[in-house]
């Protein structure tokens, strides 16, 4: 994925993520009892660099879904909701800071900026747990989470997991990945 690509998507693409998602939406019903999928259609339609990065979401395996409505400001709230952390969004350090602070054996790339060029964010502590409440995810992975800054400026980062029927948040160097930990998104239309 590039920074420089277009954040457009084809007529065809647009139909394609557009089926995915309505498919998705009418099997999890109990993720959005109160949504309806017309309007959220017309909504996605109208943010079509929203519909790209669900599409980027759904490309690299997260499975995004609508997961609620802001109360405040109207804007629907998607988050990956694929059962482990997305495939292709593992084996990720946490920040461009930690990547570039590894001397050896770097990864391919971290998860804030990967994030950014998706145009989503990680999901805090908070979401995390809001998407465990739908279901039982990270049950084998882990999942990079929005650090605190004061825990970044001490080098760590956090990452979520689903264990023994509990959520854990652990906390790791910055610098470290696994490829059993990636990140998921959220993001607001």
């Amino acid at each position: 994925m590039s920074a420089k690509r277009s954040k457009g998507l084809k007529s065809k693409e647009q139909e394609e993520i557009l089926r995915i998602l309505k498919k998705r939406f009418e099997k999890h019903t109990f993720r959005h009892e109160d949504l309806d999928w017309e309007n959220i259609k017309i909504k996605l339609e109208a943010n079509p660099e929203k519909l790209w990065s669900l599409r980027q979401m759904e490309e690299t395996g997260g499975e995004p879904d609508v997961v609620g409505k802001d109360k405040n400001s109207g804007e629907l709230i998607f988050f990956d909701c694929a059962a482990e952390s997305p495939k292709e969004r593992r084996s990720l350090c946490y920040d461009r800071e930690a990547l570039e602070a590894r001397k050896q054996n770097k990864p391919k790339n971290n998860a804030l900026d990967m994030a950014a060029e998706m145009g989503v964010e990680l999901l805090n502590e908070e979401q995390y747990r809001e998407l465990q409440k739908l279901g039982e995810f990270d049950l084998k992975t882990s999942s990079w989470i929005k650090t605190p800054e004061s825990i970044r400026k001490a080098g760590g980062a956090l990452f979520c997991d689903r264990r023994y029927g509990h959520v854990f948040v652990y906390h790791n160097g910055a610098q470290s990945y696994y490829a059993a930990r990636g990140f998921r998104g959220m993001l607001r239309v």
